[in-house]
């Protein structure tokens, strides 16, 4: 099962990191069936998802100068419940913050208006977050976090309709011996797919034949492989300006000047691929998703 390399050295298989890969997999209707198999085998039977609907990404504030807010994904199942999806590839110090304020920020948004609110009710939220970094936990090695809110003396969950799920690639290390759930496949596929040169033996085909069959570099039209291959750049670009930023911030002081920098250098980067292919004449949502950026921000490029 080790990679053979393609002449573009891009692989046989689209791997899932990346924000063009991701949504490539999870993101598209005609792929729906991955995202709902994803979520039944991270749900482990606690839930059973159907079907889905996609929903906007992109959350405004109930007031003008609120932060408006852009998931990977959103989606909401037909029983009612709404999950936002997101692949976070860089570490970042408020992660935690980060996934309680877009739950929040929902929740807020799924309040019913006028008298319908007065009852409080709110439907189920879920935040599910692939990681392609530690969260620097004490618990080293840990690779599943199944977050709720739970009462500290009995252990037992307060509250039922919100819950966190984290998947930490880099912790995941079973051998393929070891792999009998449909978590472990999930997390093996998640971090190995770019790697493979056919589908292993012990993955169910029919629920991941679907994924071996469209993640054929190979079959990508034009549009799609180039948006990949900008979308892997951007991602290496990203991982060596981090990288460098680690071995010189010696100090707190230094530490916040570099993330900015990383950050500046990211968005320009990010807008000059995206000008790039704005100029090809690719679909605008193609080059969102392979850059980041958003269509009204491609829209104003010249």
């Amino acid at each position: 099962i080790i990679i053979k390399k393609t002449k573009s050295n891009l692989g046989k298989y689209v791997g899932f990191s990346g924000d063009w890969s991701f949504k490539f997999y999870f993101g598209r209707e005609e792929n729906k069936p991955i995202l709902i198999g994803f979520l039944n085998g991270l749900f482990e039977g606690g839930k059973v998802i159907q079907d889905l609907h996609y929903r906007p990404v992109e959350q405004d504030g109930d007031l003008e100068n609120e932060r408006k807010v852009i998931f990977d994904l959103y989606c909401t199942g037909i029983d009612g419940e709404h999950f936002i999806i997101e692949m976070q590839q860089l570490y970042q110090d408020f992660f935690k913050d980060r996934t309680v304020f877009y739950t929040s920020r929902l929740i807020n948004k799924l309040i019913p208006k006028g008298y319908k609110g007065n009852t409080y009710e709110l439907p189920e939220v879920y935040f599910i977050g692939i990681l392609e970094f530690e969260l620097g936990e004490t618990e080293s090695g840990k690779y599943f976090y199944d977050v709720a809110l739970c009462d500290k003396q009995s252990n037992r969950v307060f509250y039922e309709k919100l819950g966190y799920k984290l998947l930490v690639l880099p912790n995941f290390n079973k051998n393929e011996a070891d792999i009998k759930t449909d978590m472990d496949m999930w997390l093996y596929l998640l971090k190995n797919m770019s790697k493979l040169d056919k589908i292993p033996d012990f993955l169910d085909k029919r629920v991941f034949g679907l994924i071996f069959d469209i993640g054929e570099v190979a079959k990508l039209t034009p549009e799609d492989k180039m948006a990949y291959e900008a979308s892997l750049k951007h991602k290496r670009d990203a991982e060596n300006t981090y990288s460098t930023a680690q071995r010189i911030g010696h100090d707190r002081g230094l530490k916040e000047g570099l993330k900015e920098g990383i950050a500046k250098g990211e968005q320009k980067k990010a807008i000059e691929t995206a000008l790039k292919f704005k100029n090809m004449g690719l679909p605008l949502e193609q080059i969102a998703e392979g850059t980041g950026l958003t269509i009204d921000e491609i829209e104003k490029l010249k």
